[in-house]
């Protein structure tokens, strides 16, 4: 089960792991199917949220996250900030 689901069931629900270079990446549909799962480099991160449509975007809890959160509301997603140990509960279920 995802962290985040669609809340208007039409915008897919999107969840980030923080790391200091590298950031994974893990998209769900509206039905909670896995629709991408992949890892950016810092310097496309932006770029990859600028082409999807507005969506919930969920990101773990950590001294980066509050700026992470104002840029993608600024290119129109709404952003969940999650615990570190709830990121770390999903990842494990999803293995």
């Amino acid at each position: 089960m995802p962290a985040f689901d669609a809340v208007d069931g039409s915008s897919p629900a999107r969840e980030r792991h923080i790391a200091k270079s590298a950031f994974q990446v893990h998209c769900v549909d509206a039905d909670g199917n896995v629709a991408v799962r992949r890892q950016l480099k810092r310097r496309y991160v932006l770029s990859f949220f600028q082409r999807l449509p507005p969506c919930l975007v969920g990101i773990e809890a950590c001294a980066s996250s509050h700026y992470w959160s104002r840029e993608l509301q600024a290119l129109g997603h709404r952003v969940a900030q999650m615990s570190a140990f709830g990121v770390k509960q999903n990842r494990c279920k999803q293995s």
